[in-house]
């Protein structure tokens, strides 16, 4: 009976708690907030200076006093207090918002999770949930909600194929009858790829530059394969021999070589999937393709590098950086099926 008033009086969310960016869902409403997973706070009093955008404009930028973290790292939280910070400051938002009275911030919570993650791992989840006020919080594993989110069928008896590149980690599942049936979830994904990047230049050009200018460069003109034409973006970093500023013009083939490596791997680690699935799967697999979501399926031609490795058609999922977040939302809506589906709740 609590729980049902409570209902009432909060609005129930879906979060993709992802290591690069946050996305909130409200059943009704669609994606309300989608920010940065970072958190800038006083070293010495802990006292939270900004959230989100806000803070992830500080990195790098801070002064001695401030620093400003990521919470999560590798797809897994990595400082408990920031991210139950973050999360209670979203979950106010959202019942603030548009209403003359404010809701009570006491709501469901579906959030997204690697699937390789420990019991630990997804208690330290779980309470960082309910430090921010749900009054319930489920987990579900990130390839099933991808595919729920793009709109996949995951309780037919037919094999779905999904890969979702985040910014931790890439998620790689074989999804049958509503479960998992087999999947990896590796640490080699966005944050490896911005790495890449500026280990690449600081070789090249010796020149250092930093992480957020690294991602702006993936985003911008990054690659899987050439474009039809060079593109080219003027970045500003450090001279490692005179420790002055320094700007130089870098092509996009620089940024494709930077990145195959790392595109490389996963490419590889898709494969190993594919080969270590049940036959009659692969046979679905090889009917319906294989769908791409993340932020790294809008990486220009990764669908290309995988089709051809893997000699099978790849689909990049319609808004990939979304559908995590959207089947959290759309569960919120199916009991049954998260009932079914979550790999844990309190």
């Amino acid at each position: 009976m609590i729980n049902w008033l409570l209902g009432i009086f909060s609005h129930d969310i879906g979060i993709d708690l992802g290591t690069a960016n946050t996305l909130v869902y409200v059943v009704g409403k669609g994606i309300v907030i989608r920010e940065p997973s970072a958190v800038a706070r006083h070293k010495k009093t802990k006292e939270i200076l900004a959230i989100g955008t806000a803070a992830k404009k500080m990195v790098g930028r801070t002064p001695s006093t401030i620093e400003s973290v990521r919470p999560l790292r590798d797809g897994v939280i990595a400082d408990f207090d920031a991210t139950a910070a973050m999360l209670t400051h979203y979950v106010r938002r959202v019942h603030e918002s548009g209403t003359l009275i404010p809701k009570i911030p006491r709501p469901k919570m579906i959030v997204g999770i690697p699937s390789g993650v420990t019991e630990v791992e997804r208690r330290a989840v779980v309470d960082a949930a309910i430090d921010a006020g749900a009054r319930r919080a489920y987990l579900v594993e990130e390839p099933m909600a991808a595919a729920i989110g793009a709109g996949l069928p995951v309780t037919d008896p037919k094999g779905i194929f999904i890969v979702d590149i985040g910014g931790g980690t890439s998620e790689i599942a074989v999804i049958s009858l509503g479960g998992i049936v087999i999947g990896r979830s590796v640490r080699i994904a966005g944050d490896k790829m911005d790495e890449a990047i500026m280990n690449y230049f600081r070789l090249k050009y010796s020149i250092l530059l930093g992480q957020p200018t690294a991602e702006t460069l993936k985003i911008s003109i990054g690659t899987a394969t050439p474009f039809p034409e060079i593109k080219y973006s003027v970045v500003r970093g450090r001279d490692l021999e005179t420790g002055l500023p320094r700007s130089i013009k870098i092509t996009s083939e620089e940024v494709r070589e930077a990145l195959s490596p790392i595109i490389h791997e996963i490419v590889g680690h898709i494969k190993d999937t594919l080969e270590e699935s049940p036959p009659e799967l692969v046979s679905d697999v090889m009917e319906q393709g294989i769908i791409l979501a993340g932020g790294g399926a809008m990486i220009h031609g990764i669908d290309k590098v995988i089709a051809e490795a893997t000699k099978t058609n790849v689909i990049v999922a319609d808004e990939p950086i979304t559908c995590v977040v959207k089947g959290c939302g759309m569960l919120l809506s199916d009991p049954v099926l998260l009932n079914k589906i979550h790999v844990t709740g309190n």
